[in-house]
């Protein structure tokens, strides 16, 4: 995997590294710099630490991706509160895959785009697991159209579920990550953000504007120990993009789908980051993984 990016020090970073299977990336963030590019300088090394005593929410994580990324920061050590909205039985059994591990885990009921579903939320996971310190806004609808048939409320619903939840959930955490000065979150956005991608206009202005909320979160909160990055990828093979007819894997450079596995072990990478806000750490990085 290649990634490329801009953290906190304006250095930009430019690192070869690799995954179960071959991808290519592509960063939102461009060279500002053009002498910028530094190939000794790691972002995941040895001085980081693993996840154990470390509480994870992953919202939409009853499956795909979110369901990936709940079991892979479970085997780092973490212990993961696992958002769902309807599937209780698919979140239970993420659970069951968790504790079979010897971690803690909890199944957690709420709409992430109502306010009060997420202040509920928060409120059960610390009585019952602790204080969240890693936040994966993973949660997100897709219903392919075409722009002339998109209606008004179908834009605002993927505008809410996508873009609206990522703020309600994260707002939620921060007063208690800050107070800890320790916090990780990623947000799952899209190679849609730039490219329109194969659902439609509103799906792609979702996934953009969690580019956008992600550069000003990660701009705010360094200060405090608290990273905020985005992972974008292009065509997984999940539910939600086999159903959909316009997906197809010759689309991708490899001609097949990602892997739940391969978005999920960035997301440990980039929970399992630096201890200290002195430290050499990746913030303010989109990852845009495209097979």
């Amino acid at each position: 995997m290649i990634l490329l990016g801009q953290p906190v020090n304006d250095q930009t970073i430019f690192e070869a590294n690799s995954l179960s299977k071959p991808v290519f990336a592509l960063s939102v963030l461009t060279l500002v710099d053009q002498g910028k590019i530094n190939l000794d300088t790691p972002i995941y090394n040895d001085a980081m630490k693993d996840l154990r005593d470390r509480i994870a929410l992953v919202t939409g994580g009853s499956r795909g991706i979110g369901a990936a990324i709940a079991v892979a920061l479970a085997k780092a050590g973490a212990d993961v509160a696992v958002n769902y909205r309807e599937r209780a039985e698919a979140a239970n059994a993420v659970c069951s895959e968790i504790t079979g591990m010897g971690r803690k885990a909890i199944a957690v009921q709420a709409d992430v785009s109502v306010a009060a579903d997420v202040k509920r939320m928060a409120a059960e996971i610390e009585a019952h697991l602790g204080g969240i310190a890693i936040l994966i806004n993973n949660a997100g609808i897709a219903h392919p159209r075409k722009l002339e048939e998109i209606a008004e409320a179908e834009w605002d619903e993927v505008l809410t579920v996508n873009l609206k939840s990522v703020f309600l959930v994260t707002q939620a955490v921060i007063g208690g990550m800050r107070q800890r000065r320790w916090g990780r979150i990623i947000n799952l956005s899209s190679v849609a953000a730039q490219t329109g991608g194969a659902v439609g206009a509103h799906y792609a202005a979702s996934k953009a504007g969690i580019i956008g909320l992600t550069h000003s979160c990660a701009s705010s909160f360094v200060r405090d120990g608290i990273t905020v990055n985005a992972i974008a990828p292009a065509l997984i093979g999940t539910d939600m993009v086999t159903s959909n007819p316009n997906a197809n894997p010759n689309l991708i450079p490899m001609g097949h789908f990602g892997s739940t596995d391969d978005i999920a072990s960035v997301a440990v990478m980039l929970a399992m980051n630096a201890e200290q806000a002195s430290s050499s750490f990746a913030t303010w990085l989109i990852r845009v993984l495209m097979g």
